[in-house]
């Protein structure tokens, strides 16, 4: 069995039930944590509508929030489903700016990582900041069938 996140007429992902019971739980987290709405709505008869906007602005509130950090644990626990969600991002046709997003964080890190052997660690830069997630979308869009 399977279930369906479509944008309109679009299907998006089409996965198993168990791998979209786990993405919605991560959406609701991720809501929660974002204090804004996902813009997927409700899964009805195994099917979720996208709502474009409200998913647009929680991509990059999401990428924003992400790249405030360097917090290695929080990378960890996060950058699946960023990825997921980005390659779902691309699949909608919205559009990213890696550019802007890449630029060193115009509000305060949150989450900094401190060690004790090397102080305070900083997000990588620009282009080396996103690659790795752009990268690990498009390896997921592999085993994400539509």
């Amino acid at each position: 069995m399977s279930q369906y996140f479509d944008l309109g007429d679009k299907t998006l992902w089409n996965p198993s039930n168990g791998a979209s019971r786990m993405f919605q739980r991560q959406v609701a987290l991720f809501e929660g944590e974002l204090g804004i709405p996902s813009g997927f709505g409700p899964m009805e008869n195994d099917e979720c509508q996208i709502d474009p906007a409200a998913f647009g602005t929680f991509v990059h509130a999401l990428l924003e929030g992400h790249r405030r950090t360097s917090h290695a644990i929080l990378l960890a626990l996060s950058e699946g489903f960023i990825a997921t969600v980005v390659l779902l991002a691309l699949r909608a046709g919205i559009q990213v700016d890696w550019a802007r997003l890449g630029n060193a964080p115009d509000s305060p890190l949150t989450d900094v990582q401190v060690s004790a052997v090397t102080g305070m660690s900083a997000p990588a830069e620009g282009d080396d900041w996103s690659e790795g997630l752009r990268e690990r979308a498009r390896e997921l869009g592999r085993f994400m069938p539509c």
